[in-house]
């Protein structure tokens, strides 16, 4: 009986199964390059805000600290985003008819709150306690950059869950002194090893990587 696949044809199998495993590999690293991009961590990303308010011209330019605005940082779960009366409170005074001002005024007048747009903006199935990693050492700009560097607002770390967990093993990679959190010049020290050893030890820190930590 004669051959129905030429002898080539095992050649061409073989060329085939090897381009299917390669197509899929790279199948596969690119949509992991993907997941990883801008696109789909948003870092980078300045989103639309009822007001284009400046960070840097208020926390490196009139030296405002974090806590005047998110007041809840120290003692809630949620920084808290400041209400109207928080703005009012300068602005009733300075800059009082500029229009760039007219959404704050309009929102102080009727009652309603300004709808800003998150930033940082955890899955609902994670927890994140504010003021936990403040009173333990971790300094705003560890998770949220350079603050007084950002004209408009952005997501400086990815938040991915092993971004998370690269500090809770170690956590005194990033610990500071208490009286140093709100510090966005804040330089480690090249003893930052030792020094975090010790203020684990004081502020009582544990490196917490079990699920539940974050999953409740």
């Amino acid at each position: 009986m004669a051959q129905v696949f030429d002898r080539s044809s095992n050649a061409l199998a073989r060329m085939s199964l090897v381009l299917t495993g390669l197509i899929v590999i790279a199948l596969g690293v690119a949509l992991n390059q993907l997941q990883r991009s801008p696109w789909v961590t948003r870092q980078g990303q300045r989103p639309d805000q009822p007001i284009p308010f400046s960070h840097k011209h208020h926390v490196e330019g009139l030296g405002l600290q974090c806590q005047y605005c998110h007041t809840q940082v120290e003692k809630a779960a949620y920084a808290g985003i400041p209400p109207t009366k928080t703005c009012i409170n300068c602005h009733a005074q300075i800059w009082t008819n500029a229009e760039y001002l007219d959404t704050v005024r309009q929102s102080w007048a009727t009652g309603k709150s300004l709808e800003w747009t998150r930033v940082h903006d955890l899955p609902g199935f994670v927890y994140f306690n504010h003021s936990i990693h403040i009173n333990k050492g971790i300094g705003c700009s560890s998770c949220h950059g350079r603050v007084d560097k950002m004209p408009l607002m952005y997501q400086e770390n990815t938040l991915y869950m092993e971004w998370c967990l690269d500090c809770h093993r170690n956590p005194a990679a990033n610990i500071r002194p208490r009286n140093q959190v709100f510090n966005m010049a804040y330089e480690q020290p090249a003893d930052q090893e030792e020094l975090g050893k010790k203020l684990m030890a004081e502020y009582k820190v544990q490196s917490l990587t079990d699920c539940y930590t974050c999953h409740r």
